[in-house]
């Protein structure tokens, strides 16, 4: 058993058992990983994936097993690494990030800059997706953190670390009807065309305050760019609902904001990582960077706890900051 072998089996699963694909992406040859597969099952004596013909067309029950616990050893063996690495080069190494893109053009670009600053040792990769693509990268270790806000897909082996609270806001342009009302209300907004980043997503705060209150949205545009709604809402096209943090006092002048913190709840952003994910120390300082109450003591104690709703409990107490 070697862990190349290991390694092709976990791949072949993270690729839906698309052997091509896992083989360009390893930067190997089809028939060589299909050898190392076979190898591997002559020596255990079963079947790891079904065939039908050529091809593989499913994981046995004894499959799914041998997948996960070559998954642990493969993170395990990385790990190792990266420990032999934290204490003969601590200023070296890889920083790899996915996060949707509302973090990554209002929240990130200070915090990375003054990271390559501090470390400019460190790789630093980012990927911006959606919430749940994000998670699978975190999972499948294609990424260290993820920024998020929504937690919908959150598993066990993962855990999420609240860093900061954010509101929406409605914006429309100057002269708009609802610049002459004192306090806005969600049926108001419904008599207007909307846009904003997921109101069609039934498992939005958005969606669900509209859908508590019996009132129907009239959804003209969804798109997670901030920058597409409020060009959009220039355009006459609809009033928008947008992330505060999104707006720019300089250079959105020209479109009024207005409260929307009594309609909707606020949200939050968290910081998500495998619970099995060895943190070097340059990690532990993007964290207390990006959100200064996460120090090394608070993230020790989050751990401990063996789930996410004892580690959110633990953190319904603390003040966070409001973007």
């Amino acid at each position: 058993m070697k862990l190349q072998q290991l390694r092709y089996i976990v791949e072949v699963a993270n690729h839906e058992l698309n052997v091509s694909l896992t083989a360009e992406k390893l930067y190997t040859s089809q028939p060589g990983i299909s050898k190392q597969i076979k190898q591997l099952e002559d020596e255990l004596g079963i079947q790891i994936f079904y065939r039908s013909g050529k091809h593989l067309s499913g994981i046995t029950e004894i499959g799914k097993t041998i997948i996960d616990t070559s998954r642990e050893i493969l993170n395990k063996v990385q790990d190792i690494k990266m420990i032999v690495q934290e204490h003969t080069k601590p200023n070296l190494g890889m920083l790899s990030l996915s996060t949707t893109y509302t973090q990554a053009r209002y929240a990130l670009p200070l915090k990375i800059q003054k990271f390559m600053q501090n470390y400019p040792d460190i790789a630093l990769k980012m990927e911006q997706a959606e919430s749940s693509q994000c998670l699978s990268n975190l999972k499948n270790r294609v990424t260290d953190f993820a920024i998020i806000s929504d937690i919908t897909d959150l598993t066990e082996e993962l855990i999420a670390l609240p860093c900061y609270h954010w509101n929406q806001s409605i914006i429309v342009p100057a002269q708009h009807p609802l610049t002459n009302k004192a306090i806005i209300s969600i049926e108001d907004l419904a008599h207007y065309p909307l846009i904003s980043y997921d109101l069609s997503k039934e498992g939005s705060d958005i969606y669900q305050t509209f859908h508590k209150n019996n009132t129907v949205p009239n959804i003209v545009f969804n798109t997670a760019d901030a920058d597409l709604i409020k060009t959009y809402v220039r355009l006459g096209t609809g009033v928008g609902i947008i992330a505060k943090m999104a707006m720019d006092n300089h250079q959105d002048q020209d479109l009024v904001v207005l409260n929307a913190g009594h309609i909707f709840p606020y949200s939050t952003t968290y910081i998500v990582f495998l619970r099995a994910l060895y943190l070097r120390s340059y990690m532990y300082d993007f964290i207390s960077e990006f959100s200064p109450h996460l120090n090394r003591s608070l993230i020790h104690q989050a751990l401990s706890y063996e789930n996410n709703q004892q580690v959110l409990t633990m953190f319904n107490g603390m003040k966070l900051n409001i973007k």
